[in-house]
């Protein structure tokens, strides 16, 4: 690589300081951490979304944990030598001061290392900034053309580069930094940015350089997935690639690279097993409990994405100082793949194909018609909750067309809701129920969509909007499901689970009568599920069999049930499966031969990528297909996505999917994508 492309890589590298700087004074403003300083070390202000707020929120509680473990066993006992933590990368980060006014450094020291264009900017904020000078106490400013550019009786602020280690190694002794007293190397979101090599050599200098250290790292992993890939690109797009990922794309790849470097202990997870092991529950209700959420898919494949390590060298530190035993996070990893499901683009009109959504819902109206409304998506140009209805029409065996259309007529419009229900009345008409259109304002009211297109064209279809009844309370829930079941020869729609305004999961169930269009009580006998949203639910033999979901504690569930038909009218019962499977939420579902089949999905308890469960439900017994994605392009986000069934053709279409994938920008799925099932029947 040339110099000056060197140069632009390191200039771009800086801009992520910025941007990561504006998050925390964000995040601290909100209420999710405790940091009067984040706003006085940035200039201006930025107002985050909740998602990003949530993001920046585990990797600060990541990396508190980290520190404070090391300060309370190193600045413990008196007559001990001075500890030292060395942030490399520190930007503008407010961790000196917030060590400061706790009190937490009577016993230790801060070294910062950052790029002296970096380092030089924040010791001058510090500077101008009376309320930094007060916690600083007296300090001198280097001279010019040296790399110290701050220095205080336990503060200093070099200006170098990671990559020069024999400066870096001078500079740090110059300053004071003791290689035989206890150390606390930080590299948050550091090591990540610097070429495979460089990296490489740093962690290999630390190992050597100090006898008795924590080193602690924060950054990103999984490149291989479709978020992994969608992250990556956005990095690349910054003119900021994350190195390394190739070569170290997991937990345990990181920590075998440390031991191998010369760290004798090591331990890594990634941000969701943080999240749940070392958080306390009442903190983490505090926490989500602070904005209104909707984004759960993404924040798990977030924290998902990043890992916190703990490496150590020395008899008196140790990787379990920092992780110590605890509630095991528990894996639960998908069985040997019994198959593969061949995935293709769905071919016919490209114009229209398409269906850049998420969160929207799709219905087969009749074998050659496929109608989608609502979710977030693209429209004319802009990223918005869509208007506009999607039509796909089969013109042959294997070639659709699509077209997006408005609504029809002077009567109701589309209202923008996302995350609702539909279900087929009859070839023309479809029943939307629920959905939101903010996470504090439910879409209220039934909704009647008729269909309407004379020669099947798919230039002209039309799609009126008909208000239905009142606005009903029943209905004030998005993420819950519709199912048609039937008793006594009668046909309801059971709605089941999902979310409110007020709780963070439904457990309730409700029956509408499809012929008289009004709510009825049927008697349902045993234990009902545990409240859910998200799940998947199929009609199956009369009934309802529900699977998967986000439970309360925002933790996603394994457990199937079905709402079985008895005399008296319902019954809840629990389906044993064997092998377990890996829970998921955010998948959609079919019934297949007595197959049900959960496609895509959510999970965080393993590493693979959700691909298609297939449980046998005359024998409980469950089976895992890889999805063969070589003839797709790559990413496919199978989240919040919709699908249809095409049994006799042994198909199944997958529509849309995608989202606000944290701050790497929001993706939609830009094709329809058809799923070959006859692997299924082979295996029979």
């Amino acid at each position: 690589m040339g110099s000056r492309n060197r140069e632009r890589r390191a200039e771009a590298v800086q801009s992520t300081n910025d941007s990561s700087a504006l998050s925390k004074s964000s995040l601290a403003a909100r209420g999710y951490v405790r940091d009067a300083f984040a706003a006085l070390l940035v200039p201006g202000t930025a107002r985050r979304a909740p998602l990003i707020h949530r993001g920046y929120y585990v990797r600060a509680r990541a990396v508190r944990h980290c520190v404070r473990a090391f300060v309370e066993r190193t600045c413990a006992a008196p007559g001990t030598p001075r500890s030292q933590i060395l942030s490399l990368g520190a930007g503008s980060d407010s961790l000196y001061f917030r060590l400061k006014t706790a009190g937490r450094l009577a016993g230790a020291a801060v070294w910062e290392v950052d790029f002296p264009d970096v380092a030089e900017r924040k010791a001058q904020r510090i500077r101008d900034t009376p309320d930094l000078c007060a916690l600083t106490g007296p300090f001198q400013s280097g001279d010019p053309g040296s790399t110290l550019c701050f220095e205080s009786s336990d503060y200093r602020i070099l200006g170098l580069d990671l990559r020069q280690l024999q400066q870096l190694d001078q500079a740090l002794a110059a300053a004071g930094l003791d290689a035989a007293a206890p150390t606390l190397l930080l590299a948050e979101a550091v090591l990540t940015y610097l070429e495979p090599d460089d990296a490489a050599a740093l962690i290999s200098w630390a190992a050597q350089r100090f006898s008795n250290a924590i080193f602690v790292v924060y950054e990103q992993m999984r490149p291989q997935d479709a978020f992994g890939e969608f992250m990556q690109q956005h990095f690349r797009h910054l003119n900021s690639p994350l190195h390394g990922l190739d070569r170290f794309p997991d937990a345990e790849a990181q920590q075998q690279r440390f031991l191998q470097a010369g760290w004798t202990a090591c331990r890594a997870m990634d941000l969701n097993e943080f999240y749940r092991c070392f958080l306390p529950a009442e903190e983490r209700r505090r926490m989500e409990n602070l904005e209104p959420f909707d984004e759960f898919e993404e924040w798990h494949l977030k924290c998902a994405h990043y890992f916190i390590l703990a490496a150590s060298r020395g008899d008196s530190l140790s990787q379990t100082l920092v992780f110590p035993p605890s509630e095991t996070f528990p894996r639960i990893e998908p069985a040997s793949p019994s198959g593969v499901f061949p995935a293709s683009v769905v071919t016919g009109d490209t114009q229209g194909l398409g269906l850049k959504r998420y969160g929207h819902a799709s219905v087969l109206l009749s074998p050659g018609v496929i109608l989608s409304a609502g979710g977030f998506g693209e429209q004319e140009g802009r990223h918005c909750r869509v208007s506009k209805f999607h039509m796909l029409l089969r013109y042959s065996d294997f070639e659709w067309k699509g077209n997006q259309i408005g609504s029809w007529g002077t009567e109701a419009q589309w209202d923008g809701r996302l995350y609702h229900t539909m279900t087929r009345l009859s070839d023309t008409q479809v029943l939307v129920l629920g959905g939101r259109l903010s996470p504090v304002t439910p879409a209220l009211g039934i909704l009647q969509l008729s269909y309407e297109n004379e020669d099947n064209s798919a230039e002209d279809p039309n799609v009126t909007v008909t208000k239905f009844g009142p606005e009903d309370s029943t209905l004030s829930r998005w993420r819950h499901s519709t199912t048609e079941v039937s008793c006594e020869n009668q046909k309801y729609l059971v709605v089941y689970g999902g979310r409110s305004v007020t709780e963070p999961v439904l457990s309730d169930w409700h029956f509408l009568h499809v012929g008289k269009m009004t709510w009825v009580t049927i008697p349902v006998e045993g234990e009902g599920p545990e409240g859910r949203h998200s799940h998947s639910a199929c009609s199956w033999q009369g009934g309802a069999l529900i699977a998967g979901g986000l439970g309360a504690s925002e933790e996603p569930l394994s457990s199937v049930f079905f709402l079985k038909p008895i005399t008296s009218g319902f019954l809840w019962e629990s389906i044993a499966i064997q092998p377990p499977i890996t829970p998921r939420y955010s998948h959609t579902a079919h019934v297949v031969n007595g197959k049900l089949l959960l496609v895509g999905g959510v999970w965080i308890h393993s590493a693979a990528v959700p691909g298609v469960t297939v449980i046998d439900l005359s024998t409980g017994l469950s089976f895992e297909y890889q999805i063969d994605t070589t003839r797709v392009p790559w990413p496919l986000m199978l989240h919040n996505h919709t699908s249809i069934l095409f049994p006799e053709e042994q198909q199944l279409l997958l529509l849309g999917g995608g989202g606000n994938c944290f701050s790497f920008g929001t993706y939609f799925n830009p094709h329809t994508v058809a799923l070959d099932l006859s692997p299924l029947s082979a295996r029979q």
